[in-house]
This record gives structure tokens, C-alpha cells and sequence, in this order.
């Protein structure tokens, strides 16, 4: 079978992918600027046959592989930037570079983007079509997806696009995925409640916008479970509410903050309305003002069926892994959803637990102590080149194994 081929190659470059993650891992970069990052993944793949376009705007490139025939574009993403986040691993090459560390597996994306375009290099006799390869930075924040579209580096659009995720606290070498909402839209939420200020003494002749903001906050939670269907997950979460810098003195104003996760646009605009009304409403109650304010985040990422079933495939080929469909989103994010607005695919998550290990208790991504099996990492190269192949092989028409 075609995607056993391609994990036994995978293993063979094995410590060439290694080496590519331990390299990134040492020298994590932040946000949209990721030369150095880039710089080693140009380097490892400076032997072979790709046409590189890098942007302006940040540090993102696309590396695209043309096959010996025409034939369509399947687009394979792997994000680069690190967290600010002090690294308590004790790796042998853990970050050298003081409160930066790779926490959500970027340095593994980058390495098995890398490692995946090896192995379709190794088969370009092969390919009808092209293959892209999209480093991109800024995925913690910073929308570094979005910046790559503005700037046209993703034109002419592709026809699939795939993306894998790591998660150090899930099973070895498995596979998951799910049609439809994967991941949530995350928006950042500030209310800002304008009183009247006066002395903690005498109350009465202040409009005190500390209760104020309390309430609103209490009244969220019953917002997001008598508006909303249960079955429509929504996140509602107050994470800040600051006001006053005196113990006797009612301050001015009040300032809360929160995010705001939602799995549809529909459901992402109907709670940003909501949430308008129900603070302006009981400022106004209290002779008070509200002004809420709704920065947008990612949007949610939205799976292709077909995609999905591609990638369960493609899993179910290889040998010592195995495959499981996500019975329910995540309520986190990710900017792949920008590429998915655009065009039909899916992200899929890999488990790097080490094998036997008890999975669910190890350290999940953003943690200062997170550890990747990287004896994965060979498997969620051959997944990537392999939904890659199939696609081009078949489109859309035949996701199942023959």
C-alpha cells in the first residue's frame, strides 16, 4: 500500500527529522518573525527540486514541489513560532534562549512539513500536479495564516489543503480527526462599565461600577446556558476585572475582560449582539454606561467531510498506528481555520505520548514540561505526503483504501 511505502522511507530519515526539530527547539523565535526557523528548514531542503516564495509581511514561505505531469495543488501547512514560556524540560536540547520555548509543537510541524517534502520529492515521477508547502509563523496570535493570504502566497488557491497537530497527551502514533467544527472561533471580549466615582464611605452618591461589572459577570453564565442550545458549545469565560486602585475610593469605571469561544460564524455574531445587550442593559439598570468591545480572534476550523475521510485513509494504511474520529470539538483554536475558509481540507491531531505510557496524564500543549515521542514524528510525515498523494491521485472521489 502506498502510505506503508512512505512510513518505511519516513523511517529511514528519521534522524534527519529529529535533528531538523532538535535544531528549531534550541532557538525558538516568537510571532511573525521566524528567520532562523525558516533558515534551517530552507537549509534541510536545499537539495531538492522546490520553487520557494516568501512574503514581506512576516517570515512565512511556500516551498511548491512540481510533479512530472499537470494535474491539480494540494497545499500541506506547518506553523514555525514558539511561546514566551520558560522551558522545565532538562532535554539535551532544550531552548537556549531564555523565556521562549516550543510548548505546542511547532518545531515538530516544521520537521515533519520537512520531512513529508522529502518524501514526495522522492516521488515526483509520480505526481500529476503540485505539492505546497506552507512554513508559516505566527500561529500563536499573531494570525500569521491570514498575513500569508494577504500578501498572495497561497494564489492561485489549491484544491486541498492538510494540516497535522501534535498532542503529547494522547495515544502513540494515533491518528484523530472529525468532520466539521474541529476547533473554536476565539475571540477577545473587554466591557468597559463608566460610573461616577466617589468615597468607599458613601456609596450613595457615586454610581459604583465594581457591583456593576460583578453582575454582568454573573449574568454571562446564565446568558450562554438559557440563550444558547446546550448542543451549540459556547465558552464564555471572564479571565480580568480591574477597577480602582484604592481601598477607600470607588473608582470611576470598571474593566472586564474575558474570551469568547463559539464553534459557527452564525453562533460567533449572535452571542457578540447578546453580550451587548446584556451589559448595556444592566449598566443602564444601575444608571451606568457599558461599552462592550469584541476583538475578533481565529474563526473556528471547520473540517471538509471528504478531507476528513481522506486523512482517515491514509491513517488506516499505515501499520502500528491507528485511527480514532473525535467525538466532540475542542474549544481551543487555530489559525489553519484561515486556509480552511478559503479551501476544503482538514487539520488532524497526532498523539506523541510515548508508547505504553499513561497518556492521558502527561503534559499537554503550553505546558513547560511538555514532551514529544519523536518516533512519531517519521508517521505524521508519511500522513502529511500521503494525503498529498491520494489527493492528487483521486480528488474528492474516493477517500477509502483500495
Amino acid at each position: 500500500m502506498l502510505a506503508e511505502h512512505l512510513l518505511d522511507r519516513a523511517r529511514e530519515i528519521a534522524p534527519r527529522i529529529s535533528a531538523l526539530r532538535q535544531a528549531i527547539h534550541a532557538e525558538p523565535e516568537l510571532g511573525l518573525e521566524t528567520p532562523l526557523t525558516l533558515a534551517k528548514a530552507r537549509a534541510d531542503l536545499a537539495d531538492l527540486p522546490l520553487e520557494w516564495r516568501e512574503g514581506t509581511s512576516c517570515t512565512g514561505a511556500v516551498a511548491t514541489l512540481k510533479g512530472a505531469r499537470p494535474g491539480p495543488a494540494v497545499l500541506l501547512r506547518g506553523d514555525m513560532d514558539a511561546l514566551p514560556l520558560q522551558e522545565e524540560t532538562g532535554l539535551p536540547f532544550a531552548s537556549t534562549i531564555a523565556g521562549r520555548m516550543h510548548a505546542c509543537g511547532h518545531d515538530t510541524h516544521t520537521a515533519m512539513l520537512a520531512g513529508a517534502a522529502r518524501l514526495l520529492a522522492g516521488r515526483r515521477e509520480d505526481i500529476a500536479g503540485e505539492v505546497r508547502f506552507m512554513f508559516q509563523p505566527g500561529e500563536e496570535g499573531f494570525h500569521g495564516a491570514r498575513h500569508m493570504i494577504a500578501e498572495g502566497l497561497l494564489d492561485p488557491l489549491p484544491d486541498a489543503a492538510f494540516a497535522l497537530h501534535i498532542m503529547p497527551n494522547y495515544r502513540h502514533g494515533v491518528l484523530t480527526v472529525r468532520a466539521g467544527a474541529m476547533l473554536a472561533a476565539a475571540d477577545m471580549l473587554e466591557i468597559v462599565v463608566e460610573g461616577q466615582g466617589g468615597h468607599a464611605s458613601m456609596p450613595h452618591f457615586s454610581r459604583d461600577p465594581v457591583p456593576v461589572a460583578c453582575e454582568i459577570v454573573t449574568a454571562i453564565q446564565t446568558l450562554v446556558t438559557r440563550r444558547f442550545a446546550a448542543s451549540e458549545a459556547m465558552v464564555v469565560t471572564i479571565t480580568q476585572l480591574d477597577a480602582g486602585r484604592a481601598h477607600n475610593v470607588i473608582p470611576d469605571r470598571a474593566v472586564v475582560k474575558g474570551t469568547v469561544r463559539t464553534l459557527s460564524p452564525e453562533r460567533r455574531q449572535d452571542v457578540r449582539a447578546a453580550l451587548a445587550t446584556l451589559a448595556e442593559g444592566i449598566a443602564a439598570a444601575h444608571e451606568c454606561r457599558a461599552t462592550v468591545t469584541v476583538t475578533e480572534g481565529f474563526p473556528p476550523t471547520i473540517n471538509d467531510p471528504r478531507a476528513a475521510d481522506l486523512f482517515e485513509a491514509v491513517a488506516l494504511e499505515l501499520p502500528g498506528g491507528g485511527f480514532e474520529r473525535m467525538a466532540h470539538p475542542i474549544m481551543g483554536a487555530e489559525d489553519f481555520s484561515y486556509v480552511l475558509e478559503k479551501v476544503p481540507g482538514a487539520m488532524a491531531f497526532l498523539g506523541v505520548a510515548a508508547e505504553g505510557a499513561d497518556w492521558a496524564h502527561c503534559c499537554g500543549i503550553h505546558s513547560s514540561r511538555m514532551i514529544v515521542d519523536e518516533t512519531v514524528l517519521p508517521r505524521g510525515a508519511a500522513i502529511l505526503a500521503g494525503c498529498a498523494l491520494r489527493f492528487l491521485e483521486r480528488g474528492w472521489g474516493q477517500a477509502a483504501t483500495s
